[in-house]
């Protein structure tokens, strides 16, 4: 996989946004970098979390189905202020498997408003890499 986002320095040294209690460079940082594949369908996940936090849209293209990664795909305006990632639940996805689900909530702003996203994404294996697919949205709830 070629380079395709390198983290800044400052952000090497934070926080991974995924909520894995460890350091970007630790953690997302090399998947977006190009320097490691997710494992799994649940770190593609995280890893895809992260890069929608730091607009990393490269990463997302490369790891989004081909068929189903949309041509549009940039910033949003106004862009939304990620406030934080809860897996709720994975099926599947692990290295000996060829597809997995995960089911999230992923939290954030936009314009000074709370909203809640709440998805099942599904993973394949594709070229011998997880990338994902499409979603369905169990539940979606904007909150004040």
């Amino acid at each position: 996989m070629a380079r395709l986002n390198t983290p800044s320095p400052v952000v090497k040294t934070s926080a991974c946004p995924c909520g894995s209690g460890k350091a970007l460079a630790e953690c997302c940082g090399p998947y977006l970098a190009g320097e490691a594949h997710a494992e799994s369908a649940e770190r593609l996940m995280r890893s895809r979390y992260t890069a929608f936090t730091l607009e990393a849209y490269d990463y997302l293209r490369a790891t989004w189905h081909p068929e189903h990664c949309p041509s549009d795909l940039g910033p949003d305006d106004p862009p939304p202020r990620w406030l934080g990632l809860r897996i709720l639940a994975s099926s599947a996805g692990g290295p000996d498997d060829d597809q997995g689900t995960v089911e999230f909530v992923a939290r954030y702003k936009i314009g000074g408003r709370a909203h809640r996203l709440h998805e099942r994404s599904r993973f394949i294996r594709l070229e011998g890499h997880w990338v994902y697919v499409d979603g369905t949205f169990p539940a979606t709830r904007t909150t004040n």
